[in-house]
């Protein structure tokens, strides 16, 4: 019987002694990702799918094709928007952040094969500024300025044009960036 009402004044002490801001809710919001849709370039008002496509980012490129499922943000999907995450800098710095985005891709691991897929590279700018929630959630990152641009290369581009929305990512419940193919 004591070790009943130990246990209960236990419990009752360790809900008592809980405070609000010691658990972070799961409805609050935390660093937003990038959110870009592509849409049709020949009727810009209605979204489209990319094909197959797979998104990485920068650096990944070098890994062999089997693991491209385990190191992708999307791998061979039809898709018609993304959520990118950015990288995290010094407060107020500028910040890049370059993600391949490959169209059509290819699964094909002989080499006999010609590569049918086509790869994009997205370079994304940007400053960090850090906002403090709580002291269960601690710190979220704002980022500001952003700036989206196709890196040029000498192969056929898939993205004919890149439309910024919103130039500050706050929430993952807005779209920031239009693609146009």
């Amino acid at each position: 019987m004591k070790n009943i009402k130990f246990l209960i004044l236990f419990i009752a002490i360790a809900l008592i002694s809980c405070e609000r801001d010691d658990i972070c809710a799961e409805t609050t919001q935390t660093t937003a990702r990038l959110v870009i849709e592509f849409y049709d370039v020949d009727n810009p008002t209605e979204l489209k799918n990319v094909p197959r496509l797979t998104v990485y980012g920068e650096g990944l490129l070098d890994e062999a094709p089997e693991n491209f499922s385990n190191e992708t943000l999307i791998f061979n999907d039809n898709k018609n928007k993304v959520e990118l995450p950015l990288l995290i800098g010094p407060e107020g710095d500028l910040i890049t952040t370059r993600f391949i985005l490959e169209r059509d891709t290819n699964l094909r691991l002989d080499t006999d094969t010609p590569e049918t897929s086509n790869v994009d590279i997205i370079e994304i700018t940007y400053n960090t500024e850090f906002i403090y929630v709580s002291r269960a959630c601690g710190y979220k990152s704002h980022f500001n300025n952003i700036g989206v641009v196709v890196d040029p290369d000498d192969s056929e581009t898939w993205i004919s044009n890149i439309e910024t929305l919103e130039t500050t990512v706050e929430n993952e419940f807005t779209t920031h960036v239009r693609i146009l193919h």
